[in-house]
């Protein structure tokens, strides 16, 4: 939880009216909300939830006839090294926003928080408390290229006394290791250490390369130099090759206008050879991520051409080798149709991308200990994450930082490495066909959740290697979970609620089929249907449910009173 202090409230303010504002505002309701004479104390599931509120409300909303203000609530004992920098210039470099940091102590660690806010948001840890403080005090309210910049210590779980015991239990992990976010981005300060670089990958016709690097590479610099991108010709490699790859990185902004540059020195160049065919954008994408753009039925594609003015066309899962796991997804239109088409696909491609590094590190935290490469799970061959840059055809090299999604097993089975049976320790029966004409079966897996996070793996893997779903279908499990009776109802939450965000948070299909008739051991079944991690993230918060409940249940039974009789 981040807990916020909503302050400047005047003394007619309730509960029911915060609750009310923050309905208004979109913002998770909690229950937790404490008033005081004047202010209050509010507590919000996540980071950026907190800072969604903050930039929301703080200022800019009058309650009672008073405006609030809201930040976060850290104690003062608390206020130690930890720092958060919002309403950051979107196009500011790291090279200067490090220097300006350094200015008032050694920064020992900056994590970009991956948010919706059209500006930048860091978290930056100092080296001492007090040059923390210097920090804050110069740059509240400081000015860079007309945005102010806006500071709030932060919680610092080094400072706070009872977290030490979670500390060594994890092996003494660093404050950097700490730092770091499930699911964040590179956003628009560029890639930075440990978050997740997405580029843009194109295909252009060799013919234009060319004219796109330019006399003395004089114009691929200013490409670079107009749109704050790195951009990478492959023009060496595949030799004869129709067609060479350009690999974009940048903020979103930023590799759509380097994509438009591109595009417009092809078809003047085009134009000045009388080349007469359209010119369309070939843009390269992982093949996991894939199935998530085209969506259910193929809905997602069809809106962006609709919205877009474009034909939009995905090349085979046949042309696919364990060397290219990458498909082509060609954009036919206008060069402004091409662009607005490019931006929304890559969007659909970020977010696919992002939600699966929340996933992966969402399940590492569940089970202690886990480490993906060790599994064998993911091969070097057909990871999930696109490849680093690179040529097509030729082996990926693995990036220099950490990359939760690429092991070092040295299977190629497909988008999942098959590791010996041993090495799972788990149970698996396959259930008998309930009659002849049903193409479905049921493999029925018992262990614990490591276990059964393995097995599930190695099941998606083989269907993946096996092709069984065609070029238009994304792979998909579809599990039934045992849940007691008695957590059903958490589980769907009051009006469809809970499982309503259970659906948005996971990108999984969630059922609780109504109307069940509890087994022998007084469960249910819940369904739950989407790729690989969609899946297992709503699994695990499906435990979490149970969980919560059997714990409601032993407090209430500890707690019963206890009647004597005499005689």
């Amino acid at each position: 939880m981040n807990k916020l202090y909503v302050g400047n409230l005047s003394p007619s303010v309730t509960v029911e009216d915060l609750k009310q504002l923050f309905g208004e505002r979109k913002l998770p309701v909690t229950d937790q909300v404490l008033l005081k004479s004047g202010y209050a104390f509010v507590d919000f599931p996540d980071q950026n939830w907190a800072i969604k509120a903050i930039e929301t409300l703080s200022g800019k909303v009058e309650l009672h006839g008073k405006v609030i203000e809201v930040d976060y609530s850290v104690p003062k004992k608390l206020r130690s090294r930890k720092i958060q920098i919002r309403n950051i210039p979107p196009h500011l470099q790291w090279e200067v926003l490090d220097s300006l940091l350094a200015q008032y102590g050694t920064v020992e660690n900056v994590e970009q928080v991956n948010t919706d806010t059209e500006t930048a948001v860091v978290n930056v840890t100092y080296s001492t408390k007090e040059e923390a403080k210097i920090a804050v005090e110069k740059l509240t309210g400081q000015t860079f290229e007309d945005y102010s910049f806006k500071v709030s210590y932060i919680l610092d779980m080094d400072a706070a006394p009872s977290l030490p015991a979670t500390r060594n239990r994890r092996g003494g992990r660093t404050s950097r290791e700490q730092d770091s976010q499930p699911g964040t981005s590179a956003g628009s300060l560029g890639p930075r250490q440990k978050q997740p670089d997405f580029p843009l990958r194109m295909l252009v016709p060799t013919q234009f390369v060319g004219a796109i690097i330019g006399k003395e590479g004089l114009t691929i610099k200013n490409i670079t130099k107009q749109t704050q991108s790195k951009v990478d010709i492959h023009r060496k490699e595949n030799a004869g090759a129709a067609e060479k790859p350009i690999t974009i990185h940048s903020t979103p902004e930023g590799c759509s206008a380097a994509c438009r540059m591109i595009m417009d020195i092809m078809q003047k160049e085009a134009d000045d050879t009388k080349v007469t065919e359209d010119i369309p954008l070939k843009i390269l994408a992982h093949n996991s991520l894939v199935g998530r753009l085209i969506g259910k039925e193929g809905r997602n594609l069809k809106k962006i051409e609709e919205e877009t003015e474009t034909k939009i066309t995905i090349s085979s899962l046949q042309d696919l080798t364990i060397y290219n796991p990458e498909r082509t997804i060609i954009v036919k239109g206008s060069i402004e149709a091409c662009c607005r088409a490019e931006a929304e696909i890559m969007r659909k491609l970020r977010e696919a991308y992002e939600n699966d590094i929340a996933a992966i590190n969402q399940q590492t935290n569940l089970i202690p200990g886990l480490s993906l490469s060790a599994l064998g799970i993911f091969s070097t061959g057909l990871s999930v994450l696109p490849p680093a840059a690179g040529p097509r055809g030729v082996p990926p090299v693995p990036p220099t930082g950490y990359n939760p999604f690429l092991g070092h097993s040295s299977q190629l089975g497909g988008l999942y490495g098959v590791p010996p049976a041993s090495a799972i320790s788990h149970q698996h029966t396959i259930a008998p066909a309930e009659s002849p004409d049903v193409t479905q079966r049921m493999v029925i897996i018992t262990g614990p959740p490591e276990a059964q996070f393995k097995a599930q793996g190695r099941i998606f893997g083989k269907l993946k290697e096996e092709n069984f779903f065609t070029a238009k279908e994304e792979v998909k499990l579809e599990t039934h979970i045992k849940v007691p009776s008695s957590a059903a109802g958490r589980v769907i939450g009051k009006g469809g609620k809970t499982v309503n965000e259970l659906q948005n948070l996971t990108s999984a299909e969630v059922i609780v089929p109504r109307d069940q008739t509890p087994d022998e051991n007084d469960e249910v079944f819940v369904k739950i249907s989407g790729h690989f991690f969609a899946s297992q993230t709503a699994q695990r918060k499906i435990r979490e449910i149970i969980q919560q409940v059997k714990q409601q249940e032993q407090k209430h039974q500890q707690g019963a009173p206890v009647t004597h009789r005499s005689k």
